[in-house]
């Protein structure tokens, strides 16, 4: 175990001034400018809309060209310098439309939580318009009062998941696919290939469907104070109107916010201004130094676009590589945590980064994988090699398997009447082709190909998690699972957001989990000079590079299938699921 290393004030200032925070619980601060001076009796309004991502802070050039990305971390940061400042004795959840997993979801409920059993009154404030309100009223569930703007409508319907095929589609085009895979819930290639679901695909997406509903309708119950056969039944009587919401005890009213922010009383302060405020007026004492890691996006091989001109997440494996192992021999350095938010991709890649963990490790850095709102298949390889995974109740997580999709588009050039003329060296390069189907021995070496990584895969899963391979194969095969379910399957260590993964952070190097610890970006943020000169290269490249134009009609077909993978075993999702 890695002794805590002492804190050098120069850079703690400069931690301070520009993403310092405070772990113990989860806080952070993303100013830079005036300090805040926060009265005794204050009501904090926070407000919540739209999507929140996983990231560090955009990069004052990034900021400059229009670049409006919202951490989550520092959200999470605001509800905790609200749950310790004694100052703060109302927070107000202003919640407008939600752009955000279940993942997410859970730790904003679970930081308002927190706040309201720090003795504060949590009041939500609910302005939607739709036809979709599950996860807004799942965070407002934490409050003690839940009002509604008048001229709202949030239906309470139950809960939804709707799964695509495209194999009628692509049979229509003349569009086939040799596949192969490992585990028999792995049905990526479903949604390419078939037309409807499999028995195993409906088995694993109905028991998704079920953890998330009895989440979902405990978390009302809890909130409401009502027996969890009252919400059932009050979601089964399908209320729209406001008034029938509140005859059913589920919110307690209708005002507008200005109404109700008179109403709480006390000076009045916003998230993003108290995001600035002084962490020592609420006792902000770090003890430690966290490395905070981003794995967002898919798994790719190589490094990212780090221009400030580019928004696009990327989990690249050589970026990510390069910060852990950075991280691990950085003195200052006690621990690394890890937040993923992946759906998978290459299985070298995610071979690659795994790799860096175990060596982080063995320098004796203790590294710890936060969950977000999915960390499958090659996301869930690369936690695989942490030494504590945290998973919110939300999380899509597991897929442990492998597949390969190869598309055929010899029966599209036949009804285009596109000319194809195949030359090859070697018994086996129609491996190499796209207008035919595999022969059946190139298709087993296909498959050979994609058995050797599952076997990879289970034998990675199995020394991280102290499993036997058959163990892990059996709850592999493929399957995703909630990050609940993966908790009881053993996969994961821990339930709950990056505030439980902190503590677990801090727990092994040898803090108490309420200490407080700096967490620090890594990769380090870039100075201003060497971000311009990226921006500057990048703009070059871009203005200069050839653009490709498909003639119609291929141009649709070249956006749908973009990204699909071809002859690689990948360690892609099992499939894109969102219950609505």
């Amino acid at each position: 175990m890695q002794t805590v290393s002492s804190l050098r004030p120069r850079r703690s200032f400069f931690l301070l001034l520009f993403l310092v925070v405070s772990l113990s619980p989860v806080a952070c601060s993303l100013g830079g400018g005036a300090q805040v001076e926060v009265e005794d009796g204050s009501t904090l309004v926070i407000e919540l809309g739209g999507e929140y991502v996983d990231a560090a802070e955009p990069d004052p050039l990034a900021r400059l060209i229009g670049d409006d990305t919202r951490p989550l971390l520092g959200l999470l940061g605001v509800f905790t310098r609200a749950e310790r400042d004694a100052r703060i004795e109302t927070v107000v959840l202003r919640i407008e439309p939600l752009a955000i997993g279940w993942g997410k979801a859970d730790e904003i409920r679970a930081a308002a939580v927190r706040v309201r059993e720090s003795g504060k009154r949590v009041v939500a404030h609910l302005e939607i318009q739709g036809f979709l309100a599950n996860k807004e009223l799942y965070v407002a569930s934490a409050a003690d009062e839940i009002f509604v703007a008048p001229g709202s409508a949030i239906p309470l319907v139950g809960l939804a998941a709707e799964y695509i095929h495209l194999g009628g589609l692509w049979e229509k085009l003349g569009i086939e696919f040799d596949v192969a895979r490992a585990g028999k819930y792995k049905s990526a290639v479903e949604v390419y290939a078939e037309r409807t679901m499999s028995e195993d695909a409906r088995e694993m997406a109905n028991s998704l469907l079920d953890d998330a509903w009895a989440r979902f309708v405990s978390a009302l119950a809890e909130g409401r104070n009502l027996p969890v056969r009252a919400i059932e039944e009050a979601i089964d009587h399908g209320p729209v109107r406001s008034q029938e919401l509140e005859a059913l005890g589920l919110i307690d009213g209708e005002v507008h916010l200005d109404e109700l922010l008179e109403r709480e009383g006390g000076a009045l302060l916003y998230g993003k201004d108290y995001a600035s405020v002084d962490p020592d007026s609420i006792g902000f004492d770090p003890k430690a130094s966290v490395a905070l890691i981003f794995g967002v996006g898919t798994v790719l091989q190589g490094d990212a676009n780090d221009s400030p001109l580019s928004s696009d997440a990327v989990f690249a494996s050589g970026t990510v590589s390069r910060a852990i192992l950075d991280a691990a021999e950085d003195p200052e350095i006690d621990a690394i945590l890890l937040r993923i938010d992946s759906p998978g991709g290459s299985a070298l890649a995610s071979e690659i980064i795994w790799r860096a963990i175990t060596r982080a490790r063995a320098l004796g850095t203790p590294v710890v994988v936060s969950m977000s709102d999915v960390a499958a298949s090659g996301g869930y390889y690369v936690a695989s090699a942490a030494d504590a995974i945290v998973a919110d109740p939300g999380t899509l997580t597991g897929s442990i398997g492998v597949f390969a999709i190869r598309p055929i588009v010899g029966g599209l050039f036949d009804k285009l009447e596109v000319g194809v003329e195949a030359l090859t060296r070697g018994k086996h390069a129609d491996f190499l082709l796209s207008t035919e189907k595999l022969s059946p021995a190139a298709l087993a070496r296909l498959q050979t190909s994609v058995s050797d990584t599952y076997q990879l895969f289970l034998a990675r899963v199995a020394d991280g998690r102290g499993l036997s391979i058959d163990a892990v194969d059996e709850v592999a095969q493929g399957r995703v699972w909630s990050g609940r379910q993966a908790f009881d399957a053993g996969l994961v260590d821990e339930v709950g957001g990056l505030h439980t993964a902190a503590r677990r952070a801090k727990v092994e190097i040898g803090l108490d989990p309420d200490d407080d610890v700096f967490l620090i970006p890594y990769p380090k943020p870039l100075s201003l000079s060497e971000q311009l000169m990226r921006a500057l290269t990048s703009a070059s490249i871009q203005a200069f590079a050839p653009t490709l134009e498909w003639p119609a009609p291929l141009a649709q077909l070249a956006r749908a299938v973009e990204g699909l993978p071809t002859g690689s075993p990948a360690l892609i999702p099992a499939m894109m699921i969102e219950i609505r």
